[in-house]
């Protein structure tokens, strides 16, 4: 977790996932140990694992598409914070 600007602290809140995103949820749950790692950090999870990934959790395909979409929106942000921590830490 301190890899990537995250303390045990970070995990306290309790966070509600609406029901249509929930497979979305899952599939970026499953992906957390997919993140490719630069010299700076994280720079984007391995595209190349998420269909089976997709598939493993359940997704169908007619979903995979818009899932996909979910993904790399949580993806920039998770980036965004992962790199505001780091430039904020001591």
């Amino acid at each position: 977790m301190a890899l990537f600007g995250f303390s045990p602290e970070d995990y306290d809140e309790t966070v509600e996932v609406w029901p249509d995103n929930w497979r979305s949820f899952l599939v970026m749950d499953s992906m957390g140990t997919q993140w490719r790692t630069g010299a700076c950090g994280a720079t984007g999870l391995d595209y190349g694992v998420l269909p089976n990934v997709m598939r493993l959790v359940g997704v169908p395909a007619k979903d995979r598409p818009s899932v996909f979409q979910d993904i790399r929106v949580m993806e920039s942000e998770a980036i965004a914070v992962m790199a505001e921590a780091r430039d904020n830490s001591p």
